[in-house]
């Protein structure tokens, strides 16, 4: 099937599936790549860090999350 096919019989979907096939084609060209996603990875890290640093935010001990996701879990 070529692109005027499937842009033919697109056009004779309902008003609601034309919406959702739009969104999912929007979104499907707003996947970042692997690098982007790395970077953003090291700028929240390094944000979080100075937070740490600068006594802005507490750090909670690894086994109390462990505790509080357990039990939400339950």
């Amino acid at each position: 099937m070529n692109l005027h096919e499937i842009e033919r019989e697109a056009l004779h979907l309902s008003e609601e599936e034309r919406a959702e096939l739009a969104q999912k084609l929007l979104l499907s060209l707003d996947t970042p790549t692997e690098a982007e996603i790395a970077e953003d990875w090291l700028v929240e890290a390094d944000r979080r860090a100075r937070e740490l640093d600068e006594g802005l935010v507490e750090a909670i001990p690894a086994e109390e999350v462990r505790r509080k996701a357990m039990s939400l879990l339950r």
